[in-house]
């Protein structure tokens, strides 16, 4: 709901849901949206989310060490990726969070990366928010948005070798594998969509 410049967004707290209002001018821009998340542009201030997502276990195994310690660790990650590529590129990864309580579950989106010649599709979840199909659904309208709107013939993703929940979803997704490469002294394995 809005009213005069002003944003009333739905958070939870405990079983309640209440109204929270943020000013026109920090207002987090939502980018895609399906039935059930918000993706939105990161902030400075989603550092504390970002802090507990890339030191969750699974991240440091399949993703790796992003050397993020502590709130100002994040601060500098989200501004230095993210935020740094909405501007450079027009997209990035993006923070998802459930539509209907604006609990933040995890982070999904592009990159453009160096050592890639095609832009990279990319998630993390929180474990509580795991094996519900959270996931699939952000990816999705990622894919959807790389074609429509970026305007992308094709699209790559890069997974660890033993991360088997993220290789079964690329290939839900139609991403088919194309390769292993090697990059910080770890084989990867690489795979690719076309999208026209």
């Amino acid at each position: 709901m809005r009213s005069s410049g002003v944003y009333y967004l739905p958070i939870s707290i405990g079983e309640a849901i209440v109204k929270k209002k943020f000013l026109k001018k920090s207002f987090m821009k939502v980018v895609l949206e399906t039935d059930r998340l918000n993706l939105r542009e990161y902030t400075v201030g989603d550092a504390p989310f970002l802090l507990r997502l890339v030191n969750d276990p699974a991240w440091l195994l399949h993703i790796g060490d992003r050397k993020v310690y502590t709130i100002e660790d994040a601060e500098r990650y989200l501004q230095d990726g993210s935020m740094k590529s909405y501007q450079e590129h027009g997209f990035g990864f993006w923070k998802v969070e459930n539509k209907a309580t604006g609990e933040a579950m995890g982070s999904a989106g592009l990159a453009k990366r160096d050592y890639l010649e095609d832009v990279d599709l990319g998630f993390a979840f929180l474990p509580e928010y795991r094996t519900q199909g959270y996931a699939q659904e952000a990816a999705t309208s990622i894919i959807d948005f790389a074609k429509k709107s970026l305007g992308l013939k094709n699209l790559v993703a890069i997974t660890s070798q033993d991360n088997i929940p993220s290789i079964n979803l690329l290939a839900k997704l139609g991403f088919r594998y194309k390769d292993k490469f090697l990059l910080e002294g770890e084989y990867l394995n690489l795979y690719y969509l076309e999208l026209m």
